[in-house]
């Protein structure tokens, strides 16, 4: 598997264009970050330039405010549009996008139905820009408590209602882990809905090798069925970068 190092959790001590650098001197060719609007541009396209690293995706519209929540709608419209336009300009051709938080008083099935809504009015945009939405259910038991989307079955149906090849799942299957389990099989039931992988082990957030996830046969899964992009590895190492490296290649054996 090809890896890429999530820049907001590797190399935190860094300005952030040295963290490309300093994933590239480990030997990675993938990289993937958070928001972008507090990133800049020209010192990043300058690092990749220089090191040949690739962006896998980034975040185009986080936790707050809801993608949830009607009155947020025309804002999450404009924000993803423009960062469609960073993406092209770093060559990213993934971009996150977050559900939101529960809202008092609105039903899950409600909230759902707003996410579908305002996807349904992305997909033309990603389509135009060439540009894939990759919608990305988190865990409430932990990390992300109150959080509207979670597990797979919702973020599948959703996706299936959409029913865009440019809008599918961010399917951290750290976050699966926790909410649900069962990897191998819930990543059959839904993989016509897979848009990127990532990965951390569990417990602890650290990289695979550190607990109790065995990434060696999830990873068999995914290539069993065709999975052949990079994996974004979104945890924090947990030692020197270039051991946690070590353990994360291991993790494929």
């Amino acid at each position: 598997m090809k890896f890429a190092i999530n820049l907001e959790m590797w190399f935190g001590n860094l300005p952030f264009a040295d963290r490309i650098r300093a994933t590239a001197d480990l030997g990675f060719e993938f990289v993937e970050f958070w928001p972008w609007r507090n990133k800049d541009a020209v010192a990043v396209k300058a690092a990749l330039a220089q090191t040949g690293v690739k962006v896998t995706q980034f975040t185009a519209w986080g936790f707050v405010p809801g993608m949830n929540d009607p009155k947020n709608e025309e804002a999450c419209i404009a924000e993803v549009e423009a960062s469609c336009l960073f993406a092209k300009e770093i060559g990213a051709p993934m971009m996150t996008v977050v559900a939101g938080n529960d809202i008092a008083g609105v039903s899950k099935q409600d909230m759902h139905a707003q996410v579908i809504k305002v996807l349904k009015r992305l997909a033309p945009i990603a389509e135009k820009h060439q540009v894939m939405l990759i919608l990305e259910p988190m865990n409430i038991r932990n990390d992300h408590k109150g959080h509207c989307l979670w597990g797979s079955p919702d973020p599948v149906r959703i996706c299936r209602e959409v029913a865009s090849p440019w809008v599918k799942i961010n399917w951290d299957l750290y976050h699966m882990q926790i909410s649900e389990g069962d990897l191998c099989r819930r990543l059959r039931e839904g993989f016509d809905q897979v848009g990127y992988i990532q990965v951390a082990d569990n417990p602890g957030r650290m990289e695979p090798g550190t607990g109790e996830i065995a990434y060696a046969r999830v990873y068999k899964e995914l290539r069993d069925l065709g999975y052949t992009k990079p994996i974004g590895v979104e945890c924090n190492p947990s030692c020197d970068p270039k051991e946690a490296a070590f353990r994360l290649a291991q993790s494929d054996v």
